[in-house]
């Protein structure tokens, strides 16, 4: 559904006939990849092995930059005017996204439901169907030798729905270290990713004069930086450990941050550099970024994973996505670099701070499965009895 309903919107915003009714547009395709966080997140997690969760969670997120990628190198070509008018330009760009969004929802209906969900929600039978087909699988796969026992069990209580009211109460008071971890995490990321992305282009054609059609070609590589990162720093979630990579990503992109935009307001780069100083950035900061959501899915019961990572990101783009860009666009247009590189401070001083949140509440989730790292406390477990 939240996938449909991106494709829908997207291409809507092709067809676009003046300025609200594309606003319209991108508010619902924002609520599409909103919801497409929340379930696309559960089902990761609740689908993967424990040994290899972070990893693959990563991985997945990090894949957004492929089609970052995609479409940086689409629009050099649909965004030159000797190809197509600029007026069809633009429409033809959103419309890809719009195609490449169907493909996508062709491949998913491939992908199992989360046999965690069917038990909570009573229908043992199709979990019991899920898990089965699954370790058939695994089973041809590894020789086709009986699968050892499972060491422990646990004990889930099936709810039809929760309520607001639970949600709240596991949050602000069952889960609230954790819930503190995540939102710092998340607002963080949120905020520095949104202040250089959303932005980057007003920075290249203002103080670098780059023209807005070969704002595609500096994209390229900043997108590689972002996809690389999580690919490769991933296993080391998994190995090292959460606490350790998280606050290391975090601080590490905080200080690169500050570095890059002291460079900066001094008049040292040109827009190559420029580019080539973020992409170092955000290789690091991509996995940071990643590793925001994969701990908010992984750190709440499993009734209300979906909801948790709902609630995290909206909070996050509010701070974010709504915030940095309105005032990194204030910074730009003054034209002085001095309060930009103010902006570009702002940021590295929340990756650090959440790199100091993350040292001191960091949860060593790695190789758990979900039910080890769901410790209700005893006002919910009553309730859920």
């Amino acid at each position: 559904m939240s996938l449909s309903l991106y494709l829908v919107a997207t291409l809507l915003t092709a067809l676009s006939v003046g300025f609200a009714t594309f606003a319209i547009f991108r508010l619902l395709t924002g609520a599409g990849i909103g919801g497409e966080y929340a379930a696309i997140n559960s089902a990761i997690d609740e689908l993967l092995p424990a040994r290899v969760r972070g990893r693959a969670d990563l991985a997945i997120n990090g894949s957004y930059w492929l089609g970052t990628a995609l479409g940086a190198a689409a629009s050099l070509v649909l965004l030159d005017p000797d190809v197509l008018p600029v007026a069809l330009g633009w429409r033809a760009c959103f419309a890809l996204g719009g195609i490449l969004a169907f493909a996508v929802a062709l491949v998913r209906r491939h992908l199992p439901e989360s046999p965690r969900w069917l038990l909570l929600h009573g229908r043992v039978d199709e979990a019991e169907a899920v898990v089965a087909r699954i370790e058939s699988e695994v089973a041809a796969a590894t020789g086709g030798g009986p699968l050892p026992a499972p060491a422990w069990r646990a004990r889930l209580a099936p709810r039809r729905s929760v309520g607001f009211r639970a949600i709240a109460r596991v949050v602000a008071i069952g889960h609230r270290r954790r819930a503190v971890l995540g939102l710092a995490l998340m607002i963080a990321q949120a905020f520095a990713y949104n202040a250089i992305f959303f932005t980057y282009a007003l920075v290249l054609s203002r103080f670098y004069g780059v023209v807005p059609e070969s704002v595609g070609r500096y994209l390229l590589p900043f997108a590689a930086g972002n996809l690389l990162g999580p690919l490769l720093l991933g296993p080391l979630f998994d190995t090292i450990g959460r606490r350790a990579m998280i606050t290391a990503t975090y601080a590490a992109s905080g200080l690169l941050l500050a570095a890059t935009g002291w460079l900066f307001a001094q008049g040292s780069l040109t827009a190559t550099t420029q580019t080539l100083l973020w992409s170092a950035t955000f290789f690091v900061a991509s996995a940071a970024a990643s590793s925001a959501y994969l701990t908010v899915s992984e750190l709440f019961p499993v009734e209300l994973r979906g909801m948790a990572i709902a609630l995290f990101y909206a909070v996050g783009t509010a701070a974010g996505g709504l915030a940095a860009p309105a005032l990194f666009a204030a910074l730009i247009e003054t034209g002085e670099r001095s309060q930009v590189f103010a902006g570009y401070l702002l940021g590295a001083a929340l990756m650090l701070g959440a790199a100091a949140v993350a040292a001191v509440l960091g949860v060593p989730a790695e190789c758990k499965s979900l039910e080890q790292l769901d410790e209700l406390p005893d006002v919910r477990r009553k309730e859920a009895n």
